[in-house]
């Protein structure tokens, strides 16, 4: 089969690893739907290396490597400068071209200072400046960011069709968007939308717990809040990515070792986590990967340390039981 991209570029090899974290179990990975792409259960995001030294940069980015992740979350708004975690990754890095092709690199465009540009011109000029930043001659998949309500679907055509001509941007895929949302855009891009980054932890799940409260008046737990995405995207072939896995709800603190706020779910993770071997957090980490849907993690944290637990928690695979647990102890209802 040939390796060149329909712009004639020649394209980078399919990443098939099969890594592995500490202790011998092999990294669970996830085949995508419509795509090459054989990618880790957990994903390092690197929105908050700013100011660390380029040393930590390095250890971090190894710690998850040799812990058999494989994919790289970045955004074009990161570090409170355009395109300055992706430079720091970048310069930090400086990945040899076999290093390259060994990693699953995705950014995200589409939030400006102050609003939201889903325009052709917008998303062509933030690729070039991820490209330049990150040193690397293509992104593995590309995220529309946050829903630009004033997005013409042709517009967002005409800059992927560009961009995977010119091999500069293999996959595409979406950030906080809704079913509809995606179908609009489906009406005039012609590329597969395999991905969509949304926020999910065990405190903040909507996701999935309003379908276990359907229809139950007087509950918050049965308003639907994501209009059917977690089914719409199995239905579909479509991956959804978890950010702010360990989050209380909207950046306020995490859940974990709050005992003042989630006493009896911290307490089910302790005990959960003993009997399987790992962290409390590596347990937050397999609620969301025993799910059907084979969803990623999108971790934030800059510890090598965290990133192997929670490398060792995808590992886990919880029983029923365990799971309803966790899902009760959160403060959500079985009916």
């Amino acid at each position: 089969m040939s390796r060149l991209t329909p712009g004639g570029q020649r394209r980078p090899p399919r990443v098939t690893l099969s890594p592995r974290h500490e202790g011998g179990t092999t990294m669970d990975h996830r085949r995508i739907a419509n795509t090459d792409l054989n990618v880790s259960s957990v994903i390092l995001g690197l929105m908050r290396i700013t100011d660390m030294p380029d040393a930590e940069i390095r250890a971090l980015y190894h710690a998850a490597r040799e812990a058999g992740v494989n994919m790289i979350d970045h955004a074009d708004i990161y570090g409170g400068r355009r395109h300055l975690c992706e430079e720091r990754f970048g310069d930090a890095l400086r990945l040899t071209a076999a290093e390259r092709d060994g990693v699953v690199i995705q950014t995200k465009t589409g939030i400006r200072e102050g609003y939201f540009d889903f325009s052709a011109e917008h998303i062509l000029a933030s690729v070039d400046g991820s490209l330049k930043a990150l040193r690397t001659d293509y992104i593995d998949v590309l995220l529309l960011h946050r829903p630009d309500t004033l997005v013409e679907p042709e517009e967002v055509a005409r800059a992927f069709d560009t961009l995977h001509a010119s091999g500069k941007v293999r996959h595409f895929g979406v950030s906080n968007q809704t079913p509809d949302q995606i179908a609009l855009l489906k009406t005039a891009v012609r590329q597969p939308l395999p991905f969509n980054q949304v926020q999910l932890s065990l405190t903040h799940a909507p996701l999935i717990a309003q379908g276990i409260a359907m229809n139950m008046e007087g509950h918050a737990q049965s308003v639907d809040r994501t209009l059917g995405l977690l089914d719409w995207s199995r239905l579909n072939g479509m991956t959804l990515q978890a950010w702010s896995p360990f989050q209380k709800a909207w950046f306020d603190g995490t859940f974990i070792g709050d005992r003042a706020e989630f006493r009896e779910l911290n307490e089910a993770l302790d005990e959960i986590a003993e009997a399987h071997g790992v962290t409390p957090t590596g347990i937050a980490v397999a609620w969301i990967t025993r799910h059907p849907a084979k969803m990623q993690v999108v971790l934030g944290t800059t510890k090598p340390e965290r990133v192997r637990e929670c490398v060792a928690g995808a590992g886990v695979t919880l029983s029923r039981p365990e799971w309803y647990r966790l899902f009760r102890a959160a403060g959500y209802i079985l009916p």
